[in-house]
């Protein structure tokens, strides 16, 4: 059965978690504040379900609590060095960065290495895009994707989004991983005993499958084939060979991702200013104009990226979080481990 979990009370538990596992207090509250919005927002293969998967490498050392993030500054460039800091931690440090810095120039990028799973990559171009800008993030993952015949993975199923924008609305957001379905969802299923849908996965052999177990140990189809993959190489331009450093092996992983989240991965992330890259009036009207035409002549059946989210996060706020039990026994083996009563 369901419950409902106040997502203050929530987030605040969420981070003396994270402290108990060595975050300092305002990391912590960083990191369990993204946490919870993404449960918020209806994304629940990237939310608390993940929690045990982080305090597991934060444990193993694959994850730093206590990470120096170092920068580097060059034109319109930021360099990110996140000393193995999760994920959370790392984007939303770099995406506060970039909203400074784009307050006084048209546009800045960053390049992330060493950080942990992002989680739902959506969370940072939306964390800008609240402050006006428009906003890109990605991420390159380790390979667990390829199409039939391949004899294993070659590529991250690399996920992208961005954000935008709307005068008067919330912003436009939209955030894909490059394969039919991502990871994410097969690992819950997996953890569900669920099957999962023909056509996101072969297993091993390189054999279409429906058994989640199977497809986490196998190959992740690309959405749209050959367009999805170009995508993911896309993105293994952006977040893995431009960031890419001298010294700074290149992140791999083994065949058995197991509950995924690797750390040391790299990243990329790109915030534009609409007042200094082009008329921001212009844009604003323009961008308005648009979107409403889609709900005009979509009808009922009309939704923007990110209008479903919205909705779900205030209902979630306001009515308290709704968890699965499958997360809510997650959440108490914690709990019960860490002498932290769940809330």
């Amino acid at each position: 059965m369901t419950r409902r979990f106040d997502a203050d009370r929530l987030t605040d538990w969420t981070a003396a978690v994270l402290q108990r596992a060595g975050l300092g207090d305002a990391d912590a509250a960083t990191v369990a504040a993204l946490i919870v919005e993404t449960e918020c927002r209806g994304v629940r293969t990237h939310g608390l379900i993940r929690l045990a998967t982080y305090l597991e490498k934060l444990d193993s050392g694959e994850y730093n609590p206590k990470p120096h993030l170092t920068w580097q500054s060059r034109p319109g460039v930021l360099d990110l060095d996140a000393d193995d800091a999760m994920g959370q931690l790392a984007g939303a440090r770099a995406i506060d960065r970039l909203c400074e810095l784009a307050a006084s120039q048209a546009a800045v990028l960053c390049f992330g290495t060493r950080l942990g799973h992002l989680g739902a990559v959506g969370s940072y171009p939306l964390r800008a895009a609240r402050r006006g800008f428009f906003a890109v993030a990605m991420q390159r993952t380790p390979p667990m994707m390829g199409l039939p015949g391949y004899q294993g993975p070659v590529i991250g199923n690399s996920p992208i989004a961005w954000a935008c924008p709307v005068p008067g609305r919330p912003p436009l957001v939209f955030d894909m991983a490059c394969s039919v379905a991502a990871r994410g969802h097969v690992l819950r299923a997996r953890q569900r005993g669920d099957a999962i849908p023909p056509g996101w996965a072969l297993d091993a052999g390189g054999q279409p499958t429906t058994d989640a177990d199977a497809a986490a140990r196998g190959i992740l189809l690309p959405s749209g084939g050959h367009k999805g993959l170009g995508l993911a190489m896309l993105v293994e331009c952006l977040a893995g060979s431009l960031a890419a450093r001298p010294g700074k092996p290149r992140p791999v992983a083994g065949d058995d991702l197991g509950a995924g989240a690797s750390g040391g991965q790299n990243a990329f992330f790109w915030v534009i200013n609409p007042a200094l890259a082009g008329n921001v009036d212009a844009f604003g009207l323009d961008v308005t104009a648009w979107t409403q035409a889609v709900h005009e002549r979509g009808g009922t059946a009309a939704r923007l990226p990110g209008e479903r989210a919205a909705r779900l996060e205030a209902g979630q706020r306001s009515a308290g979080v709704t968890l699965e039990p499958v997360v809510i026994t997650g959440l108490q083996a914690i709990a019960d481990r860490m002498g932290l009563a769940l809330v």
